[in-house]
């Protein structure tokens, strides 16, 4: 870069900088409000929310309020500030129930839950509120062009919940709490009957059945068998082709060899 240009450049940067310190210090409203518009225009959210913080409680209950307040909460989204962003959305769609910004804030209200939303080992409170927050936008404007984003991350949420709790279904049956991880696993299935980790379940079901009949007292180990070979033959029913088909064969085999003890 020629020389000329890097100072024109500093020179600029400097000014921008100048401007925007005096801005913050300002007592003028008004400087502040069109700093921080153009500022958000050009990109640069993180100084545009500070000066947009300023002013928003100045012109509340004004005209300009209901444009403040959306570009302040937008500007907290895109630095990724999504908890108070969600809040501020929410407090929009509060005070401009008829604003036409409406379902966007709507929608953005919900994404900031939805960002916030941790990984699906981890306690998955947030996320329920986040499918929750999805869903009321879902209902409340069917026909918004934001639909299919919402549908999506609903799905996306929804799987992230099924996860978490098949996960703790799995973990009881790694520790050999065969019992629990029988109960988790039924109210799993009962809970998401449409999951895509049923196939997963049922399999996890039969496992878990398998074990705790061969650990069981021997006057119990009859009926738990049986117990298991019907949670095969519920598996085998649903996905005949289903990819635990070789170890459920292989656990079948065994628990029959077990009741045949019996009928002897």
């Amino acid at each position: 870069m020629p020389k000329f240009l890097y100072l024109v450049l500093i020179a600029v940067t400097f000014a921008s900088c100048s401007e925007y310190q005096k801005a913050l210090k300002s007592e003028d409203t008004k400087v502040k409000y069109e700093l921080a518009e153009r500022l958000y225009k050009e990109g640069k959210f993180k100084k545009s929310s500070r000066l947009f913080e300023q002013v928003v409680p100045r012109y509340r209950g004004k005209p300009q309020g209901e444009r403040v307040t959306f570009l302040y909460a937008r500007s907290l989204f895109e630095i990724e500030q999504f908890i108070v962003s969600g809040y501020q959305f929410e407090r929009f769609v509060r005070s401009y129930p008829k604003s036409d910004s409406i379902q966007s804030a709507a929608f953005y209200e919900a994404k900031s839950y939805y960002m916030e939303s941790p990984r699906y080992s981890i306690d998955q409170r947030e996320t329920i509120k986040a499918i929750n927050k999805l869903q009321a936008f879902i209902n409340n404007y069917p026909d918004s062009r934001f639909l299919d984003n919402a549908n999506a991350m609903v799905d996306e949420l929804t799987t992230k919940v099924e996860k978490k709790a098949y996960e703790i279904a799995k973990q009881y049956n790694t520790i050999s709490d065969y019992k629990s991880s029988i109960k988790a696993v039924e109210n799993f299935l009962s809970d998401y009957p449409g999951t895509s980790f049923r196939e997963d379940a049922m399999f996890l079901k039969l496992d878990a059945m398998y074990n705790l009949a061969t650990k069981s007292f021997a006057t119990l180990m009859e009926g738990r068998y049986n117990e298991a070979a019907s949670a095969y033959r519920t598996l085998v029913k649903f996905y005949p082709e289903s990819k635990y088909r070789e170890k459920a064969d292989e656990i079948m085999a065994s628990i029959t060899e077990e009741l045949a003890k019996f009928s002897k």
